[in-house]
């Protein structure tokens, strides 16, 4: 298991619910690291060995709901995995749908926002002491989401944005929780674009300025990810 960036680790798990949302620029991170990735596919895979893992799991985002569990049975396992996860206080982190899947797994309410947030924007980071996600002050990140939440009990705000106050939160030192999206890979952003097109469309959302975002900020983002990404695995418990 692994207990720190100085020690030998076997794998991490990330639960994917969209093939292209992936790990992005963390990929790469995590195998610098000596990480050996495993994937897993939410509605298709069993997620029990990922979500009972001692180490390191990831949830990564997608374009459902956390309350679709009508539509998606998938889900009521995953809450339920996570539930007993989070309890256990077991190095987690959630990108988008993940950190809405936390949120709810913590007694939160997820639910629509009053308009898609689409696109690269900065982040007001909280006056918070030890805050991990201060090397993105001055940093434009990526959003895409429509749903949104409440702050959990006991979390704390971390980020927040013009549009969603509630952008960033953790619990203790184990449990980070990002509703943007840190891992966006400059080199596969055109796989969002085509992957999103009916929801870009709808949103009314400008597919070149979106381009032109990634190419302006990406870099600097994959950066300052890597920054974070090692912060916090030197700090998990």
């Amino acid at each position: 298991m692994f207990r720190g960036t100085d020690c030998p680790v076997s794998w991490l798990g990330s639960i994917q619910h969209l093939a292209f949302e992936d790990l992005g620029s963390l990929e790469d991170v995590f195998y610098q690291l000596g990480f050996r990735v495993r994937y897993f596919e939410a509605g298709v895979d069993d997620l029990s060995p990922a979500l009972n893992y001692e180490g390191l799991t990831i949830i990564l985002g997608g374009p459902i709901g956390v309350y679709e569990t009508e539509d998606y049975p998938f889900l009521i396992d995953e809450i339920s995995g996570l539930r007993q996860r989070l309890k256990d206080d077991k190095p987690t982190i959630g990108i988008c749908l993940g950190a809405q899947l936390i949120a709810h797994a913590l007694g939160a309410n997820v639910y629509a926002g009053e308009q898609k947030e689409i696109g690269w924007s900065e982040l007001e980071i909280k006056n918070v002491e030890q805050n991990i996600l201060s090397p993105l002050k001055d940093t434009k990140v990526l959003h895409w989401h429509g749903d949104t939440f409440d702050l959990p009990e006991n979390a704390t705000l971390l980020a927040s944005s013009a549009m969603y106050p509630n952008q960033a939160f953790s619990i203790g030192k184990n449990i980070l929780a990002l509703q943007f999206h840190l891992e966006i890979l400059e080199e596969s952003f055109e796989k969002w674009l085509i992957g999103h097109t009916c929801e870009i469309r709808i949103a009314g959302v400008s597919i070149s300025q979106l381009r032109t975002g990634n190419e302006l900020n990406a870099e600097n983002l994959e950066y300052n990810c890597s920054i974070i990404i090692q912060k916090y695995l030197s700090q998990i418990n």
